[in-house]
């Protein structure tokens, strides 16, 4: 077996770097994911949760003002901010929800930044009757309060992390300790394409709805597939969940890190662009790392950016040359939430913002035949005040 047909890996990166406690969890999800996804029954229902609770499918929508102030490109957006709950995160929380119940368990936990993987999370747990807390760093408390009220308001707990940096990292560890103790009876919702295996597979596998609805879409519209693809990247989920279908076609690639205030340690989360191999949270990939090796403090305007990891599959594509990484500034994010908002009459999530500003840099050097496809991974409704509290800051 060459080293990319590992189970759980892709080329050296992945694995299952956790405790022993974890390793029969892991085992149990990794058997019940594989036959659900060989089970027409699971699949039926999955794919009814996604019709009638996430609103699938999602539109595919010309930006026409947006192409026509910059010039060159055809843009495109693929709209996974009109999904209930205002994100991509509902399809992954949907399909675990529906593993929870198949492996017989009655409680959920999750692990969140930005917030709208607590919010989806907490969607799939009332939607299917399970026990919900959520663990989130007290500065992503303050950046995200709708989203925290919206937890509560389904039925969720919103535990409070108050080590570390207070935002998703801290999360995550939280999250990993409150399982280990409690894997008997609780399925922990891990929100991106991180983590052991299986979950990067698993999540990418539940969030590949957006590419193939986008391949079906492209063809009927334009009768072919895009020229490129931008995506904004933290964990990686929604990257990886329009890339994959397309990912043996001739489509240029593009993920967009969040360069933070500037390309100093400490200062942003782009771990593709930036980071070394490593291990955190459970599986080897790219991280941020200071000079003893340790996982650096990052930074992004974007709560749901603020990682200092991504997804093992895509440090694959970056060390295979399939995939671009780039990053985008804060600056830059901003000044995009306000070009597209003004342009199209669409409030961007700030981890969204991060490949529209791309796209803005990209789109004038390109042909007026070309496509440009943004996924527009989530809405800016949860951002609204922190961006206003920034742009008057700015003003001054």
């Amino acid at each position: 077996m060459s080293e990319n047909e590992k189970a759980g890996y892709f080329g050296p990166y992945g694995g299952q770097f956790v405790p022993e406690t974890l390793m029969s969890a892991l085992a149990q999800l990794d058997r019940e994911y594989h036959a659900a996804m060989a089970d027409e029954s699971f699949l039926a229902e999955f794919d009814r949760c996604l019709r009638e609770i996430a609103g699938r499918p999602s539109e595919m929508y010309f930006a026409r003002r947006l192409t026509e102030n910059l010039g060159g490109a055809k843009v495109y957006l693929k709209r996974e901010d009109m999904n209930h709950t205002g994100a991509h995160k509902i399809n992954n929380t949907l399909g675990q929800a529906l593993l929870t119940l198949r492996m017989g368990k009655k409680r959920v936990i999750a692990e969140t930044g930005a917030g709208q993987h607590g919010v989806a999370t907490a969607t799939a747990a009332a939607v299917f009757g399970l026990e919900c807390d959520v663990y989130m760093g007290t500065e992503d408390i303050r950046r995200q309060a709708l989203n925290v009220f919206r937890m509560e308001l389904l039925g969720a707990r919103v535990v409070p992390v108050t080590t570390g940096q207070r935002t998703l990292k801290d999360a995550c560890n939280e999250a990993m300790r409150d399982w280990m103790g409690s894997v008997e009876h609780t399925h922990y919702i891990l929100g991106s394409v991180v983590g052991p295996a299986p979950f990067p597979e698993m999540v990418r596998e539940f969030q590949c709805c957006i590419g193939r609805e986008s391949r079906e879409q492209m063809l009927q519209i334009e009768g072919r597939l895009p020229d490129t693809i931008v995506a904004c990247i933290g964990g990686g989920s929604n990257a990886a969940g329009i890339f994959v279908p397309m990912i043996n076609d001739d489509v240029e690639m593009i993920g967009v890190e969040a360069g933070g205030r500037s390309m100093g340690l400490g200062d942003h989360a782009a771990s593709l662009v930036a980071g070394e191999p490593g291990v955190l949270h459970g599986a080897r990939s790219y991280v941020l790392q200071d000079s003893d090796g340790q996982t650096a403090e990052v930074h992004s305007v974007s709560a749901g950016l603020d990682y200092p990891g991504v997804g093992p599959e895509h440090a694959y594509w970056k060390d295979t040359g399939r995939v671009g990484y780039t990053t985008c500034s804060d600056d830059d994010a901003l000044d995009a939430v306000v070009a597209l908002s003004r342009a199209e009459g669409i409030i961007p999530a700030l981890e969204s913002a991060h490949a529209v500003a791309e796209a803005m840099k990209i789109a004038p050097k390109m042909k007026p035949e070309q496509i440009l496809l943004i996924n527009l991974s989530g809405r800016g409704d949860k951002d609204c005040n922190e961006i206003a509290d920034i742009l008057k800051r700015r003003k001054k």
